[in-house]
């Protein structure tokens, strides 16, 4: 769950966003032949703050 976190952080950060919110995380499982996988999706909204003194 932590990378999926911080690859929605790095990629908010490189379209100059100062925040994510409204974080989603869904995730699927998938089995067979003994094995299974775990598959975590992390979404949200990139946003940048501004001080409401300033116009954005």
């Amino acid at each position: 769950m932590v990378q999926a976190l911080d690859e929605l952080r790095r990629e908010a950060h490189a379209l100059g966003a100062d925040a994510v919110v409204g974080v989603d995380l869904d995730y699927s499982e998938i089995s067979g032949g003994g094995k299974s996988m775990l598959f975590l999706v992390a979404s949200g909204t990139a946003v940048t703050l501004h001080d409401g003194k300033t116009p954005a």
